[in-house]
């Protein structure tokens, strides 16, 4: 029994990779021997699991009252120090320095998939949908028959238990859940790129109505997301469950998880809080480039000034930029210090690397890792204006890097999550962030031997490099930094 198990569960892992990435199909014996045991042990389970939402959907719904939402943390900020010309050049000695603690995000967890292989389906009067989600072009497929079943959607328990019965008995979605899993996979969407999506597909199918709140629903559930569908009075509303707390927005809390409500603004709302299989909560995490059309960006010239030949002209992608800012402010169990670490472990997108490594490279080639990391740190420092978020935004806000070389403005944050991607990108070299009270630093473990204020961990030594102490080199701390007050931000 028990290896009957596991020979199942692999053989979902194979199915499910070979059925939505359409990868070619291994014509071994074996592999045939697992893809027709899994479709053995899955038929109908996914047809059941949906039946039996069906039935919570008629009776499954409860009151429920909104949290408070989670403020983002306000900190004193400490402003940009320049460094005197005569302590630029003084001799920089090794100094270790203590800190508070250390901080370790979590590795991020695969992405959600079905409970079983979406399988291809022929489905007459069949047509496309084309939409656009961030400048990018998609097309989806969607069957007039299930169109037709979301059709004046009506809020009543019968009436939204029978549609989500009637979707699941004919697998009438199972092409329009293929082709949306699909554009995942083709385009790296992380799963907020992924939720935002859907609802943008749904909109065009059916415009801003209860219809496409279903739509979008009951695809993410299918897709593996775990979600609630909420409603108060004539209108129903999508749930979704985070991994990550989120700021500023209230969130239901049901059986201990929080679910925070899509594009709605209700504090109270009756919600069928029943689940769905194996559904997994939505992450904020972007571990790869999300292939989102490129829309350039005006040019803009950024040059260091003590190093003047390191002028680069960069442009980023608008449409990036624009998903940038849908993106929700968060942190990783309770801990605010977690969300400079998702910022900065992002890769940059590709046409950014592009335009901008090439010069970078060009300039330190052959130059030592100091020498090349204080270029680096000097462009940083210099080629970038100043300026707190509370002016610019009314409210702290987090810089991706493609932000900082977009935006004519950025502060501490901003300038270290960017400076650590350029150190790991451009030396291969390890980074850390450094937090203290009010400031966002970065420290780097250099393979050679440099000098300077540095921090141990793990038997390491990570040297700080601060893009807003303005001209300082690698190794000196800002002044009036309290390092016993200082917490280390890992980075991948």
């Amino acid at each position: 029994m028990r290896i009957h198990k596991y020979v199942i569960a692999a053989s979902v892992l194979i199915l499910y990779s070979n059925v939505i990435c359409a990868q070619v199909v291994d014509s071994r014996k074996s592999y045939e021997d697992f893809k027709n045991q899994a479709k053995q042990a899955f038929y109908n389970f996914r047809k059941q699991a949906n039946e039996q939402y069906a039935i919570f959907l008629e009776n499954a719904w409860k009151q429920y009252n909104t949290f408070p939402a989670v403020p983002k943390p306000k900190d004193e900020t400490i402003p940009p120090i320049i460094i005197p010309d005569e302590e630029r050049n003084k001799p920089i000695g090794n100094n270790p320095i203590p800190i508070k603690d250390v901080v370790t995000p979590p590795t991020p967890a695969p992405q959600p998939k079905p409970i079983e292989p979406i399988k291809e389906k022929t489905q007459p009067n069949e047509r496309t949908i084309q939409f656009v989600y961030c400048g990018t072009k998609c097309i989806v497929r969607i069957n007039d028959e299930a169109k037709d079943v979301f059709s004046n959607l009506k809020c009543d328990n019968n009436h939204l238990s029978k549609v989500w019965a009637s979707l699941s008995e004919k697998d009438l979605m199972n092409n329009t859940i293929r082709d949306c899993l699909a554009l995942r996979i083709e385009k790296n969407l992380c799963d907020w790129a992924y939720l935002n999506l859907l609802h943008s597909f749904s909109k065009a199918v059916y415009g801003n109505t209860n219809e496409a709140t279903m739509l979008t629903s009951y695809i993410f559930s299918q897709s593996g997301y775990k979600m609630r569908i909420g409603r108060n009075g004539q209108r129903i509303y999508l749930l979704y469950a985070s991994e990550h707390g989120i700021y500023d927005i209230p969130y239901f809390k049901i059986e201990g998880n929080k679910y925070y409500p899509f594009e709605c603004g209700e504090a109270q709302l009756e919600i069928c809080d029943a689940s769905f299989p194996q559904e997994k909560p939505l992450s904020l995490y972007i571990p790869q480039n999300q292939k989102i059309e490129y829309k350039a960006s005006d040019l803009r010239t950024l040059v260091s000034k003590r190093y003047p030949d390191v002028l680069v002209q960069i442009q980023v992608n608008e449409n990036l930029i624009d998903f940038y800012n849908t993106y929700p402010a968060s942190e990783v169990n309770g801990n605010f210090m977690t969300k400079w670490a998702m910022y900065a472990n992002t890769p940059l997108d590709r046409p950014v690397k592009a335009k901008l490594y090439p010069t970078l490279k060009d300039r330190i080639k052959g130059l030592s890792q100091l020498e090349a990391a204080n270029i680096l740190l000097n462009w940083v420092q210099t080629a970038f204006v100043y300026e707190y978020d509370d002016k610019v935004w009314g409210h702290d806000r987090a810089f991706f890097a493609e932000e900082t070389l977009y935006y004519p403005y950025c502060d501490c944050e901003d300038r270290a999550i960017l400076f650590t991607r350029l150190i790991r990108d451009l030396l291969g070299l390890k980074t850390i962030l450094v937090f203290y009270p009010g400031h966002l630093a970065s420290a780097v473990c250099f393979t050679d031997n440099v000098t300077g204020d540095y921090i141990s961990l793990n038997g390491k030594q990570y040297v700080i490099t601060d893009p807003t102490y303005i001209g300082a080199p690698v190794g000196m701390t800002m002044p009036d930094m309290d390092n016993t007050q200082a917490h280390v931000i890992l980075l991948e």
